[in-house]
């Protein structure tokens, strides 16, 4: 991917907002590339927000991103777990829950699934 131009948007002056219960996804798109930076409310849970808006078993987007905020656990459809934290990079594959832990917002800047998380199949 060739980048040609200088270019700088603001999250808080999103191109698409999606606003599932408890969620709030914001998406900017430079050139080819959509970000998307993800707030979810504490007591917020993938199997009890998203889940009503895109009717999968599970969360069957892959991520990668980074968590600038709050506490997330994730679970894969094996049982396996992680904890994701401020300062964290991480990648979810797809087949996985999530719930925030504790009373803090969760925010999460991503780079690959922005275009399509929270949205109708």
């Amino acid at each position: 991917m060739a980048i040609n131009a200088l270019t700088a948007k603001s999250f808080d002056e999103p191109d698409e907002q999606r606003r599932p219960p408890k969620t709030q996804v914001d998406v900017v798109n430079i050139g080819d590339t959509t970000l998307g930076r993800f707030t979810f409310e504490p007591g917020w849970k993938w199997s009890e927000t998203v889940k009503t808006v895109v009717h999968t078993d599970s969360c069957q987007v892959n991520h990668v991103g980074i968590c600038s905020a709050g506490t997330l656990t994730v679970q894969m459809e094996d049982g396996t777990q992680t904890t994701i934290s401020p300062g964290n990079a991480y990648t979810i594959p797809a087949g996985h829950d999530a719930w925030v832990e504790g009373d803090e917002t969760f925010v999460g800047y991503e780079i690959m699934s922005a275009a399509v998380f929270a949205k109708p199949a």
